[in-house]
Order: C-alpha cells, then structure tokens, then sequence
C-alpha cells in the first residue's frame, strides 16, 4: 500500500526505541531477517553512524527521558505484535503486524523483505493458536480473522497458481531485483561506510586540507561543481547474461491446454542457453532447440515455484551474485530501497552519457504505447476510486489514517497517469474526441482522464501588444478576452463545454474569444481553489481529481471524468452557477447549503447577484463556477478560479484572474477578528498581523504550487471563532456582474476587499522585506523564494515590487531579479518550443540557452526581435482563426519550407528584449541592462532548466563563451506537474503543537508529538514525503538537545534521504541536511566525515544560490570551527577571512551576522594566542552589537565580557614575556616559512582588522545564520528560529571552542607572529586543552576534550550566549536556547 513498506508500518514502535538510545538502535542492516524482526529498519542507519554511536555511549538523561515520553504516545497510536512467517522455501522469519494491517500490507512487508522478495504469487494461511487455519483475502484486515494480539499466530506463504497476468509481473519483479538503477544511494551513506572501513586510520591534517581545498574551490567555480552532483551510478553486479520472452511465445493452443503460461530464453553467466517453460504451476527448463519448441521437461528435472529458485539451480554465478545483490540492498538505508510515489526530476543528466546498451527486456516494455493505461483489465475508474475513498468514515484516528492512504494512493496514481497521457496527447499519439472542432478546442479522453489545453496568454499578449506598438497594453489584451470570464472554464472540462452547447447563440468568434481563457493563470487559480474545497472536506459536495502538466511549451490540463457527462442529455445536469457569463444562473436548494457550509470555511460570504435578465440569485461562490450532479447523483462542484476575492491592488478586465492567496485571506481574518477582540489595544493591531502571518506561514510546509494555501487555510481553522466567522468576503465584487442588494452593503463589501489588498501592500510585504533583510527568513533559489512568498500570502506577481525594496542588499537583489529573468524567459523558450518540430526540440533549447547566456548574433537585431514577437502575434491570429495554440506547430510552416528551422532567426538581442518586455509587463520590473551577466551563472541555469523540465549534461560549461551549450548537451525534456495531492492535516497540526514545545524547551513533549506526526505519516503517505522530512529533522534537533548525537545523527540521516528523493539531489534543503549532519558528526568527534559532508553542502550551496549568499558565508564559518577543533588553525582562519568578506559585502559592515563572523575571528586569533587580533576583532564585535542591540541586550555584555578576557590574558601574557619567558623569534620565523597560508591569513587579518567596521559587519552576518540552517522549509518562524538558534548554538559552540594558550604576545605584528609560533609549538599545553574543554564543553552536548580553567568557562559560557543570541538576530523566539543556556550556566 502506500508507503507502508516494512518501515512503514513499523515506525509508530521505531521511533520510540530507537531515537534516544544512542548506540543500540543504530543498527546497520545487513541481513533481511533483521530487518523485518528487530523493527530497526527504519532506524538502519550506515554502519559508520554505528560506530559513531559506539564512541558516545554517553546518554543524557535527557535523552532517555524523551524516549520513554514518546514511546508511550507513539506505540499509543500503534501496537505492533511479533508473527513468525514462514517462507515458500521453508525458511522462517518474523514481522511485526498491527491488527489494522490488511493482507496487502503484509504482503507488501514480505516483498520488501530480501528472504522473500521474489515470491509474487502466493496465499498467505493464518494458524491460530487453537489450531485452526484461514486462507487470507488481499482486502482482509487481519484483525477481522483472528486476533493477534494474544500471541500463538503464525503466518505461512503457500505456492499460488500462476495466470497470465501474474507470470508477467513476476517477470517483471525478477527484473527489477536483478537490477540496482532503482536503488538511490544517498552521499552521506557511502561517506559513513567509507569511514567505518578506514576507521583504523586516524585522519592527518594533510587530508583535511586537501579536502578544505575542494571546498573553496566550488565556491569559485560552480561550473566545475556541475560533474560532481551526481553520484556515480552504483556498479551492476551481473547475475545473468540475458533474460528475455522466447520467440516461441505465445504457447501453441494445445500446450495451452497443459498449462503452458510463456516461454523465457535465459542465457547464464557460465554461457548456457536455456528455454524455460512458465506455466500456471511452476518454472522448469524445457528440451527446446534454437528453432523447435519441444515442451518435455529436461532430463535434471530442473524445476522451481519461482523464476529466480529455478536460475539458482541452473547458475552456481546466478546464485553467488543475487547473494550479493541482495547484500547490497540490505547494506542500504531502508528509505534508500522505498519507492517514491511523486518522483522528482533532475535538471542535470550523467556525462559522458553512459552507453546504451541492448536490452531486449526494456525493448519489450517500451513497444506498447500505452500512455499509462492498464494493458490488461479494465481501466481504473479515477472518479469512482477517489470519491469512494472520499467517503470512507473518518470519525477516529485509525479510520482517518485508512481514508489518508486510500486517497493518497489513489491521487499520486492519478497525478502519474496523468502524466503520461498528457505527453501522449502532446505528442499527438492520442486523438481528440472532437475531431471537427476546430483545434483550440480539442478535448483528449485517454484512460478516463480528460485533457484540454490551457493557452499562454500572458505571453501572447506582450508580445502582441509590443507588435503593434500598442502604447497601452491592457486594452489591447483586455479586447482579445473581453467576453471571457465565464467560458474560459468551457475549455477547462467537458461538463462546462456540453453544458454550453445550449448557448447556441453565442458567436464562433465570442466561443473563440471565451476558449483562450484557459489561460495559465486560470488553470492554476483552478487547481489552487479545487484544493481548498478538497481541504474544506464538505460531506456531499465533491471535486475533480485534478494536474496541470507543462510539456514541451503546453500546458494540459487532466482531470477526472464526471460520470455521464460525455453520454446523454446535459440539460439538467447543471444545478449551480453560470456557463454564459452570468446571462443565465442556475440555482438548486440543496446544492446551494453545501456550498454555503464550504464557504463558511473559505471566508466567504453569502450573496446575491443579478443575472442578465435581472432576477435576483443568492450564491455562495462566483458565478462562473458550475455545480453538476452527475449519473452517480454526487453534487460536483467545478471551474472554482476564484476561491479567494479579487486582488484590489490589480482592477481591471486583463487582471480578472489576479486573486488574494488564501494563505492571506486567513492573516488577514486573524488579524482582523484579533483586532476586533480587543479593540481597546488598537495600537497594538501591526503587531499582531505581523504574528499572524508567522502563523499563516508556520501551517504551511513547502510543497507543490496550490498545495500550499490550503494546508494554510485548513491550519487557521480551528482556530476560528464566532469573530472570525464574521469576516467574510463576496468574491463577486470588482467583477464584470452584476450584485444585487443595497449601494451600502455593496460599498461595504468592496471595502472589506480593498482592506485585505492593502494589509498584503502595507503589512505583510513591509513585513516580509524586514524579515528578508534580518535573515528569518532566507530564501536560497527560485523554488524556495516562491514557496515561501506564498507562505506569508504574497502572489509571484509582487515580486518586481518586493526587488525594489530590498536593493541595498546584493545577494537578495541578485536572487529577485534573476527569478523575474527565469520566469520571463520561461514563456519566451515555451513559445519556441510550441513552434518547434519534434526534430527541432534539442537544438532549439541549445540555440535558445545560447542566446540566453551566451551572445548569438547570426542574424539583425531588428529581424530577429520581429521574427520573435511576429510568431506570437501569428499565433495569436491563428487561434482566432480556429488553429489551436498546438496546431501552430504545423501553421509555420513557411520557416520549414525555406529550409530555416523555425528558431534559428533567435539571437541574444531579440530574446533579452522579449525578456525585458515581459518582465515589465507582469511584474513592474524594469531588467537592468547589466542584467545578461546575472544569467550567467550556474543558480540560472538551473533555475530556468527545472522550471521548463530540460535536463544537460553535468559537464563543466564556459558560461562566458558566445555558444557554450552544443544540442548533444540537451539530454532530455520532461514534464512539470503542479497537482492536488492531499496533505494529512493530523500529522501537521502534530507537528506544529511539537514547534511550539521545542521552542518553550519541554523536550520531551516535543519529541512525543514529532514521533506520533512521523508514525502517523508512515502510514498514511509512507517515509518518502517531504512533511516526513520534516519530522525527522525536528527529532534530530530534540535529540541533539537532549544531549544524544547519535540518536539526532539517525535521524538526521533519515532527513537527507527523503530530502535528496522528494526534493532533489541540489536543494537548499538537501544541503542543509548535509551542513545538519556535518554538525552532528563534529558533536561525536568525528570531524573528518564533518568535514566530507562540509564540503557537499558548499557544492549543494554553489549551485543552488552561487557562491554570494550568507547561509554560504555561515557554512563557512561552521568548517572554519572544524577545522580549529582540528588544530589546523592556518586553514580555519583562511575560512573565516572568505566568510567575513562575504558578509560585509553582502549584508553591510555594520550587520549582526558581521560581528559574528568577527567573534568567531576573536576566538580564532586567541586560540594561537594572537590577543592583540582578538581584542581587535572583538571590539568591533562589541561595536556593532551597541549599535544595532544597544547597551543593555545580553548579547551586547557577553561580547564585552569577551572583551575583557581577552584583554587579560593579553597582561597575563606580556607579564610573562617581561619575566624573560618569551619565544624565540627565529623559531617562529621558521614556522611560518613552513606555513606561508598561515602568514598570508595573519597579515590579511591585521589589514582587515585595521580597516574598520566595514569587515566587521559581515562576518556577523554569516555567523548568526548558523550552519545550514534549513530556513526555508516552509516551518513556523517560531520553529525556524529555534531550529535556527540551535543550529547557531552548535556553530558558536565550535567558535568558542578553543581558548588562548599560554603564549607570549606583544603589541606589533612581530609579536602576533611571535605568538602564532609559540601556540603552534604549545597547543598541547593543558591551558589550551582547558580553555577549548569549557568551551566545547559549554558549546556542544558532544563530547569534550579535558580540564578546566574557570576564568575560560565563564568567558565561554557569555560568547555562547552572544553568538547564539547574534544567531537569531533582532528578538527572533529565542526561549529554547535561553532555557538551555540558564540551564548549562546553573549546572
């Protein structure tokens, strides 16, 4: 079932036992039978993370506590019993079943399980402990049969007849086993093994520079990071030469008499060629020749119930290497081997380009086009499936956990089958149901889906306007759609388009005109509102599975078929709402109170409206949407573009399709009814909306365009009250219809909507930009910055006015303006693709990122600009001549018949132009003419290759040649999907209660309710889900809190599994998880593998963002700790020198983040005992905490009292240099020849640190963003804080942790280096050792090196609160790491 592989079902139990026992649950899974019998498969970790639990048998009391808190509420929720199972072969193992487990769960947990992987056709008999037995039906839960619960029931796998269709998918499965392309290896488990296997040696300091080495080097050269992404595919191990279906097939008719299924050709490693009978019994070599089919048996009788038992037989090298191609597979992370149900895709594609090598197999799968149709059986009926599960009961946890996984399931089948029917239908192989139409409004049924297109009209109307030289570009656009609005959804499905064929009496033309609103914007607004009734979960009133694919510059949209639509009478089918624009609306009382009961949940309000012949309706939704009873008599509700009111800021006819995101709607609501409540501290009401759109954002978690507003809205609800209910908008008004009822209340109404555009003008943006600039919130690339813009309810189209609110930083200057250039330019390549002939598609993307990044200048500026707009334009025309936007492919063909491909004309000019032309017109944003260097960077590229769904070869490009991408680097175009799957609210509100008891510090509490949201989510979605990431990830942080590395490292490890397969190999998320990893790693004292993992999240860094951005510049800082922790000081001060750069020319001299990253610097230069440095540098630390915290702020006395300490050991040294104790000064000149680095990063410090301010604030900046912190995440800001502060807390912790040792200084350079000699030669001193125990002892709950000087432990414990209060600059929710801190200074 979903999700719920082996792991899945376990977790509920895992999570309790394994988190907090640090070295026990860290189990390496080398063995099938473990797995399944010790529950530890979710928790098997790489076998390195077991000897790092080996090195910290020390467990915080804490830790055990948490544990013993969570299992409770955990196994609460799920019981697992042990059941003994045994195998078709004799062999015994044991499960752990709940009593909810149906029989396809239990299957599913054998299948995962190595001993039985290959049994696909079975009966599983139940014995009872009073001896009887039962045959087990695949839908049965097993509770219904017997109960497991007392003990004495075993399980027993019983050889099953084969069919026809049940031999082919064994084949398949044998396949798939034999093959490791399906298995994902994450980085960090191959790092972990590597170091468990090199455990022997200890890691040099040579090895580590080496290493720091690579990564400064990404950071210069990102296009060089390209050819390290991808991991190496991992090696096949070759079981057999060939298995394929014999050319005997089909069996004669009188073999089929016999039972004969299908005939397999095997050929083994040994050479041996065999024919193999597959019939309805069993597997056995048959006496055939190369030419004959001879069925007889061999004479060895070679026979077996499954394929891979009978290859054992035959093969002795078959079964030496599915031994250890089952090795393999249990040597990796049990999420590793989980099938991902939304995969994602990748931007970048192996190179060299592996061979492609002959496979009959792959051959034989790809010869049927079946555009993800079932070949045998009957199609699924997507509706009938996803409705049914819609009302299964859903009144306690275990039923809503049941209903979750149903339609879970059955939605991301949908969203994958809708896929690959719209690549069929855009590729043409399937044809319309409406041949005679003309082509724009072709509608596809394939598979019980129905596709139409929805048209580009953003685009096509700068362009046309641009053509004419229309000065004014809304009139022109406005005139193409004026008679849209209600017909647009008549392309959107067939209900609307056969209801309509009534209106006879529209024109062709106003049809046409009406169809060209299946625009883009329309098509998302309609997935976003079709997901907030899917949340709202109204009883009787029901919705259309629905996706909205992008594919070679179309966009389709699929959804599911209302019942009865395509056959018979439509006349009465619509009950609700409007097909022609408001002229007629239909209306019907018991539709109408369920579509008031979802309205209450959206926020709107009831109303009436006029229809064209004046009669009053009251409705409860916009008048365009439509209300149908199909022939199952369910009430669908359809074509829902606006759920939320008109966006006020954007009026007008061209702008009918801007709407609030509901995410705003529900600030908005919040504020407004907390304002209401307490309407004597009406001063107080900024505030308060400031924290509502926390709230609104903290509901959210980041996910697919349209997934997110709902989850905000579902998240607000239960908070509403009587007050709240009272805010309710009329989604009608600033519409072209008519409302009936009073001028006032109509005034009052069109109030409440303009109130909400300016809350979003003049609270939430200010808001959000101040949030931007303090590093809250830290987008790192275009996917992250769009999630969290529709987190706090600001629609993409505000991007041009957020860019110029935040110029005076570069890295966030840099980021909005290169996503407005992404985006502009996405509608320009989509045009040129929708133009291109299949043979075209390669080159064409080539010449066009050619033109992009590069400067094309084959043919005159001039042409090349018209030939762009001119092919809009025409296609513009087109349409209004009954060609479809799909059919321009073919209407150009005058290019062709020259010989000129239809892009070749295409030169940098003329594709910057259109650029600049659409930025403009959509988002107020004017390109700058310096703005083509931007697109020269790896972060572009890869944003405008997802975007768009192209994949290139990850080969080092020039980026600055003229044509640096040739069409062999064009590996494939896939299709982008943005979907309605649904989101299990439990688990999130789950989560959210877990953020809050974090950051209150109950730890306990915290990790109880993140294992019971984690359990919940295995069962209902399985581990591979990005809400499942985000569990782990707050596990690990309570458990590193708690003082259990280990524990957080499993954990932890888990994160960055589903990360890299939900999210993808290079998002800021998956380097965070590496940077979290790096920490916990570090914490067990393993810092070499730190440090590998260090170096992965710059790589993941560069490409995401590029170099410039300041979670890079406080990764830096978090190696440069390591590296001190390592004593290699020349090489940990050359990090902090690059951070400090990055700082200040990003966030500005006088940042919290720069006086970080000059603290970090004090500490470094005390550690070698360079007091003069420290005293610098920490004056100007102390400096820009006056200025931006003032005097009194805790943070502002800890770097004072740092201050103080460094200027005595300064004294205590020069006392000792006056009792004739100081270093020889040759010695020291000698050390540094030996270390020029060293020298160069001591001089580059005093120039720095003789420079002023302007350093200092930089190196601030990256220290307080704190390692990588995974801000974006769509978590709460409370939570985004306090994950941010611990993570910061580590990363101070690290600063601090070495002390000076006692070495002699003076006042001058000499003298500094002077020191820098004598605390090389005495770092093993114990005053060294003492200082960096306090301090790592303060900062990290990781083990600690030895002694104490009580002067460094209080000095230790004031910077740790400085730097983790630097961390989360300006007042963020700092309870968590306040609590911790009071606590360590108690004790």
């Amino acid at each position: 079932m979903a999700g719920k592989s082996k792991g899945g079902k376990n977790k509920g139990k895992t999570q309790g036992a394994s988190q907090a026992v640090s070295a026990e649950p860290v189990v390496p899974v080398a063995d099938g039978a473990e797995v399944v019998k010790s529950e530890k498969d979710e928790v098997s970790e790489p076998a390195a993370v077991e000897g790092a639990a080996a090195d910290v048998e020390r467990v915080d009391g804490n830790a055990a506590v948490a544990a013993q808190a969570a299992k409770k509420p955990a196994e609460g929720e799920l019981h697992l019993y042990p059941v003994p199972v045994k195998t078709q072969s004799g062999e015994k193992l044991e499960l752990q079943l709940s009593p909810g487990d149906s029989v396809i769960d239990v299957k599913q947990f054998l299948l995962d399980a190595p001993e039985t992987c290959f049994y696909t056709c079975y009966d599983l008999i139940l014995h009872t402990k009073d001896g009887s037995t039962h045959q087990l039906e695949d839908y049965n839960e097993i509770s219904e049969i017997a109960d497991i619960t007392s003990g004495g029931c075993s399980l027993e796998m019983v050889a099953a007849i084969y069919d026809e269709r049940s031999i082919r998918s064994h084949l398949r499965r044998v396949r798939e086993i034999l093959s490791l392309s399906s298995l994902h290896v994450s980085l960090s488990t191959s790092l972990a093994l590597q170091q468990e296997s090199a455990q022997g040696k200890s890691a040099d300091a040579g090895k580590t520079v080496i290493q720091e080495l690579d990564c400064l080097n990404f950071m210069e050269d990102t296009t060089g990071a390209l050819t390290n992404l991808l991991a190496s595919a991992p090696a096949e191990i070759k079981c057999v030469e060939s298995i394929v279906f014999s050319s005997f097939n089909p069996p004669p008719s009188y073999r089929r008499l016999h039972g004969d299924l299908m005939y397999i050709d095997v050929v083994t490693l040994e050479g041996n060629k065999y024919c193999i009978t597959g019939s309805s019994k069993s597997f056995y070599v048959n006496c055939s020749t190369e030419s004959i089919l001879d069925p007889r048996p061999s004479k060895q009788a070679l026979e077996a119930s499954t394929l891979v038992g009978l290859l054992q037989k035959i093969s002795a090298k078959f079964k030496k290497g599915f031994r250890e191609v089952l090795e393999h597979r249990a040597s990796a992370h049990s999420f590793e081997n989980v099938q991902s149900l939304l995969p994602v895709t990748s931007w970048l594609g192996a190179y060299p380009v592996p061979e492609h090598k002959r496979d009959a197999a792959r051959a034989e799968d790809s010869v049927v086009l079946s555009y993800g149709t079932e070949l045998i059986g009957m199609q699924r009926d997507w509706n009938e499936e996803l409705q049914s599960c819609r009302e299964f009961p859903h009144g306690n946890p275990q039923e809503r956990i049941l209903r979750g996984r149903a339609l879970y399931k059955v939605t991301c089948d949908f969203v994958d089958a809708a896929v690959k029917g719209a690549v069929g239908v855009i590729n043409r192989c399937i044809p319309p149901i409406n041949p005679t139409d003309p082509e724009c409004f072709h509608m596809y049924v394939h598979n019980n889906i129905f596709f139409s297109f929805a048209v580009d009209s953003d685009y096509e109307h700068v362009s046309k306007d641009h053509k004419l030289d229309c000065r004014n570009g809304s009139s022109g656009s406005a005139k193409v759609s004026s008679s849209d609005v209600g017909a647009k959804p008549d392309k959107n499905h067939v209900a609307s388009r056969e209801a309509a064929t009534s209106k006879t009496e529209e024109s062709a033309e106003a049809q046409i005109a009406d169809s060209e609103q299946a625009t883009y914007a329309s098509a998302n607004n309609d997935l976003k509102g079709t997901k907030a009734y899917q949340e709202a979960d109204i009883l009787g009133l029901y919705n259309l599975a629905m996706a909205i694919i992008d594919y070679r510059g179309h966009r389709v949209v699929a959804q599911s078929i209302i019942p009865g639509i395509l056959q018979g009478d439509k006349s009465d089918s619509l009950l609700y709402g409007s097909v022609d624009n408001g002229k007629k609306i239909s209306w019907n009382e018991s539709f109408h109170s369920k579509v008031v009961e979802a309205a209450k949940r959206l926020h709107l309000k009831e109303h009436v409206v006029l229809d064209g012949s004046g009669n009053p309706v009251k409705l409860a939704a916009t008048v365009e949407c439509k209300g149908i009873v199909g022939s199952d008599d369910r009430h669908y509700i359809l074509d829902l573009m606006r759920v939320t009111p008109r966006d006020s800021n954007y009026i007008g006819q061209e702008h009918r399709f801007c709407v609030l995101r509901p995410e705003l709607v529900a600030s908005f609501v919040e504020a407004e009814s907390t304002k209401q409540s307490s309407k004597q501290e009406v001063p107080d009401a900024p505030s308060e909306f400031n924290d509502q759109v926390a709230s609104t954002s903290d509901a959210t978690v980041i996910s697919v365009e349209g997934d997110d507003k709902s989850e905000a809205n579902s998240t607000v609800k239960p908070a509403e009250n009587d007050s709240i209910a009272e805010i309710l908008f009329n989604p009608n008004v600033f519409t072209e219809y008519k409302l009936a009822g009073s001028p006032e209340e109509i005034a009052s109404d069109e109030e409440m909507v303009k109130r909400a555009g300016t809350y979003l003008l003049d609270i939430v943006i200010p808001k959000f930009v101040q949030d931007l600039c303090s590093l809250d919130v830290s987008p790192m690339d275009g996917q992250t910055l769009t999630d969290v813009l529709h987190l706090h309810g600001i629609n993409v189209r505000y991007l041009g006015k957020i860019a110029g609110m935040i110029k005076h930083l570069p890295h966030l200057w840099d980021l909005f303006s290169a996503e407005i250039i992404v985006r502009s330019a996405k509608h320009v390549i989509k045009e040129i693709l929708r133009q291109s002939p299949d043979h075209d598609i390669g080159p064409a993307i080539a010449h066009f990122l050619n033109c992009f990044v590069g400067k094309v200048l084959d043919a005159p500026t001039k042409g090349s600009l018209d030939i762009t707009v001119s092919k809009t334009q025409k296609s513009h025309e087109n349409s209004q001549n009954h060609k479809s936007t799909k059919g321009q492919k073919l209407s150009h063909g005058a290019a062709s018949r020259k010989g000129l491909s239809t892009y070749s004309h295409l030169t940098t000019d003329g594709i910057w132009s259109s650029i600049k032309e659409f930025a403009k017109s959509k988002y107020q944003f004017e390109v700058p003419d310096d703005s083509r260097l931007v697109a020269k960077r790896v972060a572009v590229l890869r944003n405008l290759c997802q975007k768009v769904g192209i994949t290139i070869a990850a080969r080092k490009y020039d980026l600055d040649d003229t044509t640096p991408f040739q069409p062999i680097d064009i590996l494939n175009l896939q299709p982008v999907v943005k979907h309605s799957v649904p989101t299990c609210t439990d688990a999130k509100n789950l989560m959210e209660a877990g953020k809050i008891r974090m950051a209150e510090g109950t730890l306990n509490e915290a990790y109880a309710l993140f294992s019971e949201a984690f359990s919940l989510l295995q069962q209902i979605t399985g581990p591979m889900h990005k809400d499942a990431a985000n569990c782990c990830r707050y596990l690990a942080m309570v458990l590193y809190h708690a003082g259990d590395t280990a524990g957080a490292i499993v954990q932890q490890h888990r994160e960055l599994i589903i990360n890299e397969r939900c999210l993808g190999l290079d998002h800021p998320d998956t380097a965070h998880s590496y940077g979290n990893m790096a920490l916990f790693y570090h914490g067990l004292n393993q810092t070499e593998l730190a440090l590998r993992h260090m170096s992965r999240t710059l790589l993941l860094l560069s490409l995401a963002s590029g170099p410039d951005h300041p979670d890079v510049a406080a990764t830096l800082i978090n190696v440069a700790m390591m590296y001190q922790d390592a004593s290699n000081m020349n090489t940990s001060l050359r990090y902090l020198q690059e951070a400090l750069m990055k700082n200040e020319r990003l966030l500005g001299p006088d940042h919290i983040q720069t006086a970080v990253c000059y603290h970090a610097l004090a500490i470094a230069f005390s550690c070698i005992g360079a007091y003069k440095l420290s005293i610098q540098h920490e004056k100007k630390t102390y400096d820009i905490l006056v200025k931006q915290l003032g005097d009194d702020d805790s943070r502002t006395k800890d770097s004072e009292n740092w201050l103080n300490t460094f200027k005595l050991r300064e004294q205590q040294v020069n006392a000792q240099k006056q009792k004739g104790q100081g270093t020889n000064p040759s010695a020291t000149i000698d050390f540094l020849k030996a270390n020029p680095a060293l020298l160069q990063a001591m001089k580059a410090a005093v120039i720095q640190s003789g420079d002023g301010s302007a350093n200092v604030k930089r190196s601030l900046n990256a220290a307080v963003v704190g390692e990588g912190v995974p801000r974006l995440r769509g978590v709460d800001e409370r939570a985004a804080r306090a994950t941010a502060e611990a993570r910061k807390k580590a990363a101070a912790r690290g600063l601090n942790v070495r002390d000076g040792s006692a070495a002699n200084s003076g006042s001058e350079l000499q003298q500094i280096l002077r020191l820098l000699n004598s605390a090389a030669s005495a770092s093993a001193t114990s005053d060294t050792a003492n200082a960096q125990k306090s301090a790592s002892d303060q900062v990290t709950n990781g083990p600690a090196p030895n002694g104490t000087i009580t002067e460094a432990n209080d000095a230790d414990t004031n910077g740790q609160s400085a730097k983790s209060g630097g961390n989360a600059p300006v007042g963020l929710g700092t309870s968590l790491e306040l609590k911790k801190q009071k606590s360590k200074q108690k004790s």
